[in-house]
């Protein structure tokens, strides 16, 4: 028996397309014939009634491997044979198996049993849905087989949670079979148990599943499962280092690295779609009611034509697929900040309907494409989702030579493109360390872009491929130089910290001549290479590696500091420009009147709103607010004041899709100006009700200083803080009650995080003293801090 079920595997049609799903076919069919045969000659011709062979497992579902186990099971009416004479009739039928040396599990029950059984089994409730009637009494079979299904389904409410628990677990005990290097095929994340789980939701009629690509990749999974049989002459499950260069020779690949990424593809579509489908039957479980007639959908708007439903981001039917390139982005932006998976659909539908990015990229795409990377932990599952969609890869078609490529090195623990997606996700835990956050997020998503197959040094063909995609992003040329040069350079500081002495002035000279003398590139090397060490897993980042690279970055930057006559890394200081104001006659009338002048242009789905109006205390704190009460994100501007009229140009983008009003914009400026606070309601809630940034509420406080000699006639305070609904008229409302003038502003949004610079003076001109300057900062600080 153990030959021929070898001989059916023959190595000639492992690599043959489609031939495992037929290899596998044949293995049931012989199997199902071998253990008729044995039915007949344990009857000896009797014939018994309400007793039968069935099977569950692999043999049942007619997936089994060359060397898989039989999992059989007796099912006898009790009312047939004593138990005695089954137990007898059963021994006549397990000693040939075991004889013709295959690996059994079985069993004897009656239908009470089986049902017994499966209510106080979560595993075996799952083995017996898949109940097959092999011989005998096929009544007694469907009527086993029946009751179980009937039972999943009544107390699919009661069990669902036990799944989950379970699921759980076992995936946090086994890992992610697509990140490991030695994975159990069968038990872990993504393998062959989570498609039990799938049928297992499906016969309980709570949701359906995907099929497709889960099938293909199911089937994919199943030849590795039976290539390892043959390969180890054991129905082993495990892919084992050793085995891998013979398992991907017998199937084809050209090396085991081909097999590993096609395997770990395989197991990332079995691991969302397992993910998914359980979110989704746990949602429908807890919105069940006792109403009667269909249950309207609950949305919850988040912003961009997104919705919250069932515990996924869903698209409004006014959202326009078709014209708008930049639509995915928007609402992978709202999933991630909101913490929730893309629904399939809506998935579908992005890559599907959408159209590509024109390149370069408009502004706003890069700036929505920083917001994304910076979203924090939610940014993993959401980017999964538009991985496996092809989302991503329109996006970055160099992604595509890194998808689940594998890294075998002890120190990783995830596959190539996983792992830039950590290092992305412990970066954004760092924005506000350095002045750049958007740099350093894009620096993170590509620093291992070069781990593709043929690269000698993945720093250097990294460095080279993310100059071209930051160029088809249309990154200025100043700041993708320093992208690139963080590529190339993102192992340069450990590697010196840990081999060369880190107060030796060669290594530090080393250091500065690998940032360019740049302070602010040094601060973005010193955050990417905690992120990309501490993603890689314990082995990488250590106490003793954080302590010499911190010694290193702390020398290098002393030594640039003082190299320098300006303080660099604090930020992007603006000159003040001396300005002389040039208006139309109609402005001049308009201004004289005491209303606002306001223009609004649009370019590439930004909208750019320049206001000139008579200059007020809370003038500033009075347009962020109206801009956040229309639900419009600043994303940069400059206030300041020219003879006697505060001139604003406020960079703003639209979740809501609506373009600002130039006549809307000035009427509510009047009414506001007039003491009428009405217009500025909607902030309110919004405020309540609006999606923060990754960090909001962190323990990591608002950094706010002073910056000296920036300015010989105001005070200059810089503030990094975490963006949010009505964060900006907050500050301005703070440094009104503080009795300050704001001359001018100079704001800038980057990755999720404010970069604002304020020159302020005292409401009659003038610098403020020092208590006073240290009085605003306090003020400011916990203004920005507050829920």
């Amino acid at each position: 028996m153990t030959s021929r079920r070898l001989d059916l595997a023959g190595t000639r049609t492992f690599a043959t397309p489609g031939a495992g799903q037929t290899r596998r076919r044949a293995l049931a069919e012989f199997g199902f014939g071998w253990l008729q045969e044995l039915w007949r000659e344990a009857c000896a011709g009797r014939r018994h009634e309400g007793v039968a062979l069935a099977a569950v497992g692999s043999l049942a579902r007619g997936d089994g491997g060359p060397l898989s186990d039989y999992d059989l099971v007796l099912v006898h009416h009790p009312r047939g044979l004593s138990g005695k004479e089954v137990g007898a009739f059963a021994d006549k039928l397990w000693y040939p198996i075991w004889d013709a040396g295959v690996r059994l599990d079985h069993s004897v029950r009656t239908v009470a049993d089986c049902r017994a059984v499966a209510s106080d089994d979560l595993s075996a409730a799952v083995g017996l849905l898949d109940l097959t009637h092999v011989a005998g009494d096929a009544d007694v079979v469907n009527a086993a087989r029946s009751t179980v299904a009937h039972d999943w389904r009544a107390n699919a409410r009661t069990r669902l949670g036990e799944m989950q628990d379970s699921v759980v677990q076992r995936h946090a005990r086994q890992g992610d079979l697509a990140h490991l290097i030695e994975p159990d095929l069968k038990e872990a994340h993504g393998g062959l148990r989570d498609m039990s789980v799938l049928r297992a939701l499906t016969a309980a009629w709570l949701t359906d599943r995907p099929h497709g690509e889960v099938d293909e990749a199911y089937e994919r999974i199943l030849d590795v499962r039976d290539a390892i049989h043959v390969v180890t002459g054991r129905g082993r499950d495990r892919l084992t280092r050793d085995d891998q260069d013979a398992c991907a020779a017998l199937l084809g690949y050209t090396d085991a690295d081909d097999l590993l990424t096609d395997l770990s593809t395989s197991a990332r579509t079995i691991a969302y779609a397992v993910d998914g489908t359980l979110r989704r039957a746990m949602q429908s479980q807890r919105a069940r009611t006792l109403r009667v007639g269909p249950r309207r959908p609950q949305l919850a708007p988040l912003g961009y034509g997104l919705y919250r439903h069932d515990g996924e981001a869903v698209l409004g039917p006014s959202a326009d697929l078709s014209s708008d390139p930049i639509i995915p982005m928007r609402a992978a932006v709202v999933a991630a900040r909101s913490g929730i998976p893309l629904s399939p659909t809506t998935l579908k539908n992005l890559a599907a309907t959408a159209p590509g990015l024109p390149e370069p990229w408009p502004e706003v795409a890069r700036n929505l494409f920083a917001d994304l990377l910076a979203s924090g932990p939610g940014l993993v599952t959401v980017w999964e989702g538009l991985d496996l969609a092809g989302v991503v890869e329109r996006w970055i078609p160099e992604w595509q030579a890194v998808r689940s490529r594998p890294q075998r090195n002890a120190v990783h623990r995830h596959t190539v493109d996983r792992h830039l997606i950590e290092t992305v996700v412990a970066a954004s835990g760092m924005v506000r360390d350095v002045a750049r956050p958007d740099l350093l997020m894009l620096a993170a998503v590509l620093h291992d872009i070069g781990k593709v197959p043929g690269s000698q040094d993945h720093s250097v063909t990294g460095a080279e491929l993310a100059d071209t995609v930051l160029q088809r992003m249309g990154v200025t040329d100043a700041d993708r130089r320093i992208v690139v040069s963080l590529v190339r350079e993102h192992l340069t500081l450990v590697e010196l910290a840990t081999r060369r002495d880190p107060e030796d002035p060669a290594t530090i000279t080393a250091l500065s001549d690998a940032v360019g003398g740049s302070a602010t590139t040094l601060d973005l090397l010193r955050a990417l290479t905690e992120a990309d060490a501490s993603a890689a897993g314990p082995k990488a980042w250590s106490d003793w590696r954080a302590g010499l690279v911190q010694r290193l970055y702390e020398a290098c930057r002393t030594a640039l500091t003082a190299q320098s006559n300006q303080t660099e890394g604090e930020g992007a200081l603006v000159v003040e420009p001396i300005e002389t104001l040039s208006l139309s006659d109609d402005a001049l009338d308009l201004i004289a009147s005491g209303e606002p002048y306001v223009t609004v242009s649009s370019l590439g789905g930004a909208h750019r709103i320049d206001i000139i109006d008579r200059d007020r205390a809370g003038l500033f704190a009075d347009t962020a607010g109206l801009l956040a009460a229309h639900g419009f994100v600043v994303r940069s501007a400059i206030v300041r004041t020219v003879d006697g009229l505060a001139v604003n140009e406020w960079w703003v983008d639209s979740p809501g899709g609506e373009t600002p009003l130039p006549p809307v914009i000035a009427r509510d400026l009047v009414r506001v100006g007039k003491g009428d606070r009405s217009p500025l309601g909607k902030l309110q809630r919004r405020k309540s009700s609006g999606v923060r940034s990754p960090g909001s509420g962190s323990v990591d406080s608002t950094r706010a200083m002073v910056i000296s000699s920036a300015s010989e006639s105001a005070t200059v305070i810089e503030v990094r803080a975490t963006d949010r609904p009505g964060l900006l008229q907050d500050i301005g409302i703070t440094l009104a009650r503080a009795s300050l003038s704001v001359r001018s502003a100079h704001i800038a949004t980057y990755a999720g995080q404010t970069l604002d610079t304020f020159y302020v003076t005292e409401f009659g001109g003038g610098q403020l003293a020092p208590a006073r300057a240290a009085q605003a900062v306090a003020m400011i600080i916990d203004t920005c801090d507050a829920d």
